[in-house]
């Protein structure tokens, strides 16, 4: 059994600049018969986004799934926050927020 490796390229997802739909080579495109794995600079010349059907050339690549959000020359400033996913920025948000309820109520305890 030989194992692969897998370029991290390939994962990339690429957002239509028009509509905003987000090709995901893990999913393909069911709509235009791609199947899954496909990466993105394998898609056919004349594929086109199945939501408004703009041309290929009008997708940017957006990287792969779970990569930090924002620009990315602004990553490297902040208190370290900028380079979390967006998963990790949610349970940092709640969380706190959560702990901060958890606080407030045991206010009520003192006496």
């Amino acid at each position: 059994m030989s194992i692969e490796a897998i370029d991290p390229k390939t994962l990339d997802r690429h957002e239509c600049s028009a509509c905003g739909y987000i090709y995901e080579p893990i999913k393909g495109d069911s709509q235009n018969q791609v199947s899954a794995g496909v990466p993105f600079g394998e898609l056919p010349p004349d594929w086109r986004c199945p939501v408004c059907g703009a041309r290929s050339s009008r997708f940017s690549n957006i990287g792969p799934v779970g990569n930090p959000s924002g620009f990315k020359e602004n990553l490297g400033y902040g208190l370290g926050v900028n380079t979390l996913t967006p998963n990790q920025k949610n349970l940092l948000i709640f969380g706190a927020l959560a702990l901060g309820f958890l606080f407030f109520i045991s206010l009520y305890g003192l006496q």
